[in-house]
């Protein structure tokens, strides 16, 4: 089933409208989406490694839009959503103290999210809960995130070749490290925050 589903993203990694699918990958990986856009991104460049930066560039400005879009629906629908189940539990005041030590540490933490496998939805959504400066969140998530695509582009591109022989020959320990990275990712961000 794993190497079946390589085989496809690969494929569409070929694809004339790639970087559009790219793109949308990428947007929506930052606000809603489950899947990191590195599933195309790495396929992409294996692909096609003349367009390395030109992808990790697409990966990044698609990401960054999103990461405004998880913002906005913190901002615009915590109140209808979140404040309901605060009041509920009798916990408005300790999100208010959570807020605030958020913020505080807002750069870090998205710089963190941004370049680690830990969900980046997540601190993008939290952002705009917490008011964090909108400023902050885009900085953080041009360096996180273009640290990351950057950095496995410029891998692919170096070592294109060996590394998608490795990949197609590992797919599984490939799969379980990537599971494992996004397991880690999930515990420093608690740990940080």
């Amino acid at each position: 089933m794993l190497t079946k589903l390589y085989d496809r993203i690969l494929a569409m990694a070929e694809r004339r409208d790639a970087l559009w699918l790219l793109a949308g990958v990428s947007f929506a990986e930052s606000s809603v989406f489950p899947i990191t856009p590195l599933v195309m991104l790495i396929p992409m460049v294996l692909a096609r490694p003349d367009r390395a930066w030109l992808i990790a560039a697409v990966c990044t400005a698609a990401s960054v839009a999103g990461g405004v879009a998880g913002y906005a629906i913190g901002a615009l629908l915590f109140e209808e959503v979140g404040q309901p189940v605060l009041a509920f539990y009798g916990k408005e005041d300790a999100f208010g103290e959570a807020a605030e030590m958020f913020n505080e540490n807002g750069f870090a933490a998205v710089l963190t999210a941004a370049f680690t496998p830990f969900p980046y939805k997540v601190i993008t959504i939290a952002s705009g809960v917490t008011g964090l400066a909108l400023s902050t969140l885009v900085l953080a998530s041009i360096v996180g995130r273009g640290a990351q695509f950057f950095l496995v582009a410029a891998i692919l591109w170096k070592f294109g070749p060996p590394a998608r022989a490795f990949i197609e020959r590992r797919l599984g320990l490939v799969a379980s490290v990537g599971a494992a990275l996004l397991i880690g990712g999930f515990a420093a961000v608690k740990f940080l925050i």
